[in-house]
């Protein structure tokens, strides 16, 4: 064997037993009796067989590959999720194939085309916002997960971040710190994101026996609705103390605003965003409190939850993964800065 790689044959052969065989001792099967699993490893280690990755993939079926696709062509929630989902899977040492549909159906269907002749073993979906989008699941011949934007079939796998539960303990957070007229502005209702962290903060007043101050200002993901809004506001409801902005973005927008009319951040008002988004949140003075979505920590999970599927042990289901609050200097209680 000197100067020659041994081959599974060769194992196969010192062993006594059959290539099927030997690769399922090799693999740690547990359809090969003991004794000829020790023989097989035995034999192995005598001629310092290392496996072949492609060659594994082969025997077992799988070509330890896997698709990323996207649709989120800005990347500012795509990104997180990828690069979780793309740690769980060197961890896994598994190839990873990313592909971007830019959030075009064509692009899209292109693209599983591309994925499924590579002979992917699963496929991550992630979505460019939370909002249910359709299934590409029933006709793929690869377990599929969909990450941030859930699938609209129930018997699919998806993992989307808790909004109403994460919306809910920022408005907490405010009221234990004594604020009572507390305002929402957001982004557009048709995103249900914006829904839900209205939601989210309407469970969290009503809890207390607190009444929403003014109306839920719905707009845009912007800065420039932030400033917006909060003119409107603060002549609308010149006595509120607290906002909870459903974006980092519109919160820097309502800071910036308030500071121009002469109010205080947070002396006067408390202020939270939503994303951590540190360009924004930790660049914005004072600096944000906002919600981080753990999106790589999401990204994780839905690679691990292929990794299950891809062995017959799916998840169906929306599953919603718990968000964390980041506390900063736009929050402290009245009086203290």
């Amino acid at each position: 064997m000197a100067g020659k790689r041994a081959t599974i044959n060769d194992v196969a052969s010192l062993a006594g037993v059959s290539i099927a065989t030997a690769s399922k001792a090799l693999n740690g099967r547990q359809d090969v009796r003991a004794a000829t699993r020790e023989r097989v490893l035995a034999a192995a280690a005598e001629l310092s067989f290392q496996p072949n990755a492609l060659a594994r993939g082969l025997l077992s079926g799988q070509t330890r590959t896997v698709g990323l696709l996207t649709s989120d062509s800005v990347g500012r929630f795509g990104i997180p999720v990828l690069l979780g989902a793309e740690d769980a899977f060197g961890a896994g040492e598994m190839a990873v194939l990313l592909c971007d549909a830019r959030g075009d159906a064509i692009r899209e269907q292109h693209h599983l085309r591309a994925l499924l002749s590579r002979r992917v073993d699963g496929l991550i979906v992630v979505g460019e916002s939370t909002n249910p989008r359709p299934s590409v699941s029933k006709d793929l011949p690869v377990p599929v997960v969909y990450a941030y934007g859930p699938s609209e079939d129930p018997d699919d796998v998806s993992f989307v971040p808790d909004d109403v539960g994460a919306a809910k303990m920022a408005v907490q957070h405010l009221l234990a710190l004594g604020r009572r007229r507390i305002a929402h502005i957001t982004g557009p209702a048709h995103y249900k994101a914006a829904r839900d962290r209205e939601e989210g903060l309407r469970q969290a007043l009503a809890e207390a026996g607190v009444a929403q101050a003014g109306q839920t200002l719905p707009g845009v993901w912007s800065q420039r609705w932030g400033r917006h809004a909060a003119e409107m506001l603060l002549m609308s409801e010149p006595g509120i103390d607290a906002v909870f902005c459903g974006s980092d973005q519109i919160a820097a927008g309502f800071v910036e605003a308030a500071r121009e009319r002469g109010r205080r951040v947070p002396d006067d008002i408390a202020v939270v965003g939503y994303d951590n988004w540190e360009v924004l949140s930790t660049e914005t003075r004072p600096a944000l409190t906002t919600v981080d979505m753990n999106l790589e920590v999401l990204g994780r999970t839905a690679a691990q939850h292929l990794f299950a599927a891809i062995d017959g042990r799916a998840t169906p289901g929306v599953h919603t993964l718990p968000c964390e609050l980041v506390i900063r200097d736009s929050t402290s209680p009245p009086g203290i800065s």
